[in-house]
């Protein structure tokens, strides 16, 4: 039971940090524009099913496709760790951001079509927005570290799931309730904390990459 706990919060901790849906969903929010109550259930709906099953595969499968591939961990570290700090980057240095929720709000009227909410709803919200390559990267990790014995790879399997399902759980509260957050925020508070998402953003971006490059850097000094 203690190794089915450990588990199970462990997958919470090292992704929550990362997804950081309660600092993405100012932009979501903005990306989004106003939705009607039901748009905005179903896309929450639709974004946390998404992240669910990339999770998933990414921790029972990913290591298998790296390794395929040749692919060490590392330069998926590396890699994750420029595209999240870029994205960051550009969110911080975007002038237009400040402007972006008056923006969307005039183009756009949330009457999305079924085709529309799907395709959105996987890319860009769920990829790279909520799951992106340092998430991924940290799922193999978890993936990595399975039990080869049948009965703990179970165990440890059956409680990673919960983990991902409270995980992906916390990243539909964010986004469904988003549009109440951004209220009680106003406008000043959500560019601010846009702002302070893009910072965070781009210091995990850095503390990936150089996760990658110590872990290469020990490897040439054996």
């Amino acid at each position: 039971m203690i190794a089915f706990f450990k588990a199970m919060i462990l997958v919470p901790i090292t992704l929550l940090p990362l997804v950081n849906p309660i600092a993405i969903a100012p932009i979501y929010l903005s990306m989004t524009g106003p939705q009607e109550p039901d748009v905005a259930k179903r896309m929450a709906k639709r974004i946390a099913v998404n992240c669910f099953f990339m999770l998933m595969v990414t921790i029972f499968v990913g290591s298998y496709v790296l390794n395929f591939f040749g692919i060490s961990l590392p330069i998926v570290r590396i890699a994750g760790g420029i595209v999240v700090g870029m994205a960051g980057w550009k969110l911080l240095n975007d002038q237009s951001q400040d402007k972006l929720l008056n923006s969307v709000a005039a183009s756009h009227t949330g009457a999305w079509s079924k085709e529309e909410l799907r395709r959105r709803s996987f890319y860009p919200f769920s990829f790279p927005l909520t799951v992106g390559p340092g998430t991924i990267a940290a799922s193999i990790t978890i993936g990595t570290q399975m039990p080869r014995k049948p009965i703990d790879w179970l165990v440890t399997s059956v409680a990673s799931a919960i983990g991902v399902l409270l995980t992906t759980l916390v990243v539909y509260l964010c986004y469904r309730f988003a549009r109440n957050m951004g209220q009680f925020l106003g406008d000043v508070g959500g560019t601010v904390l846009m702002r302070l998402s893009a910072f965070i953003l781009v210091c995990i971006g850095i503390e990936i990459g150089w996760a990658g490059v110590s872990e290469l850097l020990s490897d040439l000094a054996r």
